[in-house]
């Protein structure tokens, strides 16, 4: 909102305040955007957390037997609230809040806060340890998918940009539509290319030199003269399945201190670095990849879900003083799954997101074998002492900070390799 109000007095006004020119810059914004997100998630997170002591909302502990976990019951939790707002309030502040991306967003943050919200309640105020139940989760979580879904397929404003320089369309099939006109851009000889925008359901695929997948690829199995018809359907399903799997995953994650949150702003950290070069096109064609229009808006709101991991991180650290619920845990996925869709980087997730893809496969896994084993032998085996994989190594007498900083570690070599694939090509 401070970039309409500074642009409307420069520009409508020409009133030319000193300094308010920075604002057009994308790095102040995102700047401005960190610092502010610190500042509300370590003293607005303190009160909460003092609100939430003195009115006993506290965490119901189940028993498993791990060391630590007694200490633990009646620590405040629903701190998930702190996170949401302190990505809130920065973005709404130093966004263009307009931009279909940025909207798409907040939309996400606020929509799994409240399913996560509600699950909170339920546990806490009604006293039933199950909470919301599953299938209301995963209604929720179908929701968003079919929100984000739809909108990436069909809002005119949700392109890339492709050269047609030498007289190319810029189309590669019937399931793709050109928006607007063609746009003459320099490159950094002086050459001038010809760009145009094109609206298509095209992703990132990477260590392949030609960088792209288009969904219509899987929708051509079912004929091509139905690959209007089925691309949406595939690419919408294919969004729901993500944000559900990713939401999960950061739910599983956050089951001792600071995991999920220090690794959903590592995570972030790298969704950034993709914003940002996808979003400028002097980067994007340096490094050969997809060109997306308004894209770097994006950073701001990246930089404010950093900056309130980092400050919830603050409290959230052994030894926790807040948990964040599933407040907090459901939006950090939804967020993370929205985030590598809309900068076309899904099929990376296996890779960015892999401790939660791990977390997750370890309680498969182990529910799996523990099933397949009672009905082979008449009773259940296990693979991991305890799942999800964390508790495993509880079960082996690592201390919690230990189990953290090694995951925190291996997040980080994920998330570099995921930036390197930018020229592995």
């Amino acid at each position: 909102m401070l970039y309409y109000l500074f642009k409307y007095l420069n520009e409508d006004l020409h009133l030319h305040l000193i300094g308010s020119g920075v604002f057009n810059y994308i790095t102040f914004r995102v700047a401005m955007a960190i610092i502010l997100s610190l500042v509300i998630s370590m003293l607005f997170g303190k009160k909460l957390i003092g609100f939430l002591r003195n009115k006993q909302i506290g965490e119901t502990i189940r028993d498993l037997g791990l060391e630590g976990e007694k200490q633990k019951k009646g620590t405040p939790t629903m701190g998930g609230l702190i996170i949401i707002s302190a990505i809130l309030v920065p973005t709404l502040l130093f966004a263009r809040v307009l931009n279909v991306y940025i909207v798409l967003m907040l939309v996400s943050t606020v929509w799994l806060g409240i399913v996560g919200f509600l699950d909170d309640y339920i546990k806490v105020f009604r006293k039933n340890k199950e909470g919301l139940a599953g299938k209301f989760k995963v209604l929720g979580q179908i929701g968003l998918g079919i929100i984000v879904g739809t909108t990436m397929y069909y809002n005119n404003n949700v392109v890339i940009s492709r050269d047609v320089t030498g007289g190319k369309s810029g189309i590669h099939s019937s399931a793709e539509k050109l928006e607007k006109g063609t746009f003459n851009r320099k490159d950094e000889n002086g050459k001038v290319h010809s760009i145009v925008h094109v609206r298509t359901a095209t992703t990132t695929l990477p260590f392949i030199k030609t960088h792209e997948f288009r969904y219509e690829k899987i929708a051509a199995i079912f004929g091509q003269k139905y690959i209007n018809y089925t691309t949406p359907i595939i690419y919408i399903l294919f969004v729901i399945f993500i944000i559900v799997a990713v939401s999960n995953g950061a739910n599983i994650t956050d089951g001792i201190d600071g995991l999920a949150t220090g690794v959903s702003a590592i995570i972030g950290i790298c969704l950034g670095v993709f914003a940002y070069v996808s979003g400028n096109y002097v980067f994007a064609g340096y490094l050969n990849i997809m060109d997306i229009p308004n894209l770097g808006e994006l950073s701001i709101f990246i930089g404010a879900f950093v900056g309130a991991c980092v400050g919830f991180l603050w409290y959230n650290a052994y030894p926790a003083q807040v948990f964040m619920g599933d407040t907090g845990s459901l939006a950090l996925g939804g967020i993370i799954a929205s985030l590598a869709i809309i900068v076309r980087k899904e099929l990376l997730i296996p890779i960015i997101c892999g401790i939660f893809l791990v977390e997750n496969m370890s309680v498969i896994i182990q529910v799996w074998w523990f099933k397949r084993t009672k009905k082979k032998y008449g009773e259940g085996r296990r693979i991991f002492l305890m799942s999800p994989l964390h508790h495993h190594y509880q079960k082996l007498q690592y201390h919690e900070s230990k189990i953290v900083t090694r995951f925190w570690i291996v997040g980080i070599i994920l998330a570099i390799l995921s930036i390197v694939t930018l020229k592995l090509q």
